[in-house]
């Protein structure tokens, strides 16, 4: 197991949880909670340990996400393709051809120094790490997400 099937186990994600996930205002509202969560834990230095407030907040937020919209059964937008696609390549990994497996780590990469950058600068209290890292994470996922909804249509295309 992985940390893609660990991260779906965590979420306790169900069939009807994927579909619900898949509904592009679950997937919209957990990128807006990105920035809400810098801003909790930057507010550290204005609120101190009341921070924990809005932090856990962004965190029940995360896990209530994907069950808190209406299921998407058949995805036609970009965001609900990405979300079946990456569901599809979750329950089968032969799915993702081997030049996309590339691109798949190297995004996984990508978002990984990101993701230490952000970390760094928020630790340091430094906008451009901060700032800088997170864009890197939100561009490696908006193209994990693109390359997701690729696979669900090759896929889909493949089952016909």
């Amino acid at each position: 197991m992985d940390v893609a099937d660990r991260v779906a186990k965590t979420f306790r994600m169900s069939d009807e949880a994927w579909q619900r996930h898949a509904n592009p205002w679950s997937v919209w509202t957990r990128f807006a909670a990105i920035p809400l969560m810098l801003l909790a834990i930057w507010s550290r230095t204005w609120i101190a340990w009341w921070s924990l407030v809005p932090v856990a907040a962004v965190i029940v937020w995360l896990f209530v996400n994907p069950r808190a919209f209406p299921p998407v059964r058949e995805p036609r937008s970009w965001a609900a393709r990405g979300i079946y696609g990456e569901r599809a390549w979750l329950e089968d990994r032969d799915l993702v051809p081997p030049d996309h497996r590339r691109v798949l780590r190297l995004l996984v990469a990508l978002g990984i120094i990101g993701f230490g950058l952000m970390v760094w600068g928020l630790v340091m209290l430094s906008v451009w790490p901060t700032v800088f890292g997170t864009t890197l994470v939100v561009v490696a996922q908006l193209w994990r997400i693109d390359r997701f909804g690729w696979l669900w249509e090759r896929h889909r295309a493949h089952r016909s």
